[in-house]
């Protein structure tokens, strides 16, 4: 009787996961079968050979987000436990993991900018020490190391046609990662109106951006471990689940069929999520000293 009751709850959750793959994940691959299943394809063409097989896997498994894998394994779990609450959970989870890949990202982007204003301000240097005027050397160093990024063209535009460029570099500045053009205005600023010299400013303004880079970049391997041992702590319970399951305990049908087991997993699932909230707090906090 239970295999009789639990085929509807399987057929719909396998009805789900396909819509879900079909709307969330590959879904260009899924609109190219279909036209040449229409007949978009070209008449003649053979089965594609193994290399283009493999570029359409890896050109699918780009474009499915990390996040999308939560929906999967509760689909896994609700097959598993005969439970539709994974899915739910799953479900749910999709935009708080996708909020962790955009800051991620974000993250990246701001460290790969803050690597370009470095390198511009070398170059600058380099163009200033060469003998260029200033506006021609910044033209020429943005070219090469991309420090300006979106903000070039506002930059440039000022140091062509005499423009305030401190100021255009200070309204760049405010993007994540380019606060080191901060800087670069205020050596520009004092070189134009002081007349010192921009290219030993510049200088001391690339050692300085160098050595805070290198600092957060060692701070960031010194909180590898304690990053390390929190993940770790987290998928502890999923681990006495597959520790339970060997044992032949049935933890799935305990926590989710059972009115103790469903107390249980909400408790767990709050001091779950509000220990690794604490755990990202501590060290995000220890990388912003």
């Amino acid at each position: 009787m239970s295999v009789v009751r639990e085929g509807p709850v399987a057929a719909a959750l396998v009805c789900a996961g396909a819509a879900i793959w079909l709307w969330g994940g590959p879904y260009p691959a899924a609109r190219r079968a279909q036209s040449l299943l229409a007949g978009g394809g070209a008449v003649g063409a053979g089965p594609p050979s193994w290399r283009e097989l493999a570029d359409e896997l890896r050109r699918v498994r780009g474009r499915w987000r990390p996040e999308w894998w939560a929906p999967v394994a509760a689909m896994a779990l609700a097959l598993l436990g005969g439970s539709v609450l994974p899915v739910v959970a799953g479900a749910a989870g999709v935009p708080l993991l996708r909020r962790l890949r955009r800051a991620h990202e974000a993250r990246r982007a701001g460290e790969r900018r803050a690597d370009s204003v470095i390198a511009l301000c070398a170059a600058l240097a380099g163009e200033v020490r060469a003998g260029r005027q200033p506006g021609e050397a910044l033209q020429r160093a943005a070219r090469d190391s991309g420090g300006l990024g979106e903000a070039q063209a506002a930059v440039l535009a000022a140091a062509r046609f005499g423009g305030d460029v401190p100021d255009a570099l200070s309204t760049a500045s405010k993007r994540p990662g380019a606060d080191g053009l901060l800087g670069l205005a205020a050596c520009w600023r004092v070189a134009v109106d002081q007349g010192a010299g921009l290219a030993s400013g510049l200088d001391r303004l690339e050692g300085a951006l160098r050595a805070e880079r290198d600092q957060r970049a060692d701070l960031r391997a010194q909180l590898a471990g304690a990053r390390s041992t929190a993940l770790m702590l987290a998928a502890l319970p999923a681990l006495g689940l597959l520790l339970g399951t060997a044992l032949g305990a049935d933890p799935l049908h305990v926590l989710l069929h059972t009115g103790a087991g469903l107390g249980c997993l909400v408790v767990g699932g709050v001091l779950e999520g509000v220990g690794m909230w604490w755990a990202v707090r501590i060290v995000r906090g220890a990388e912003g000293l």
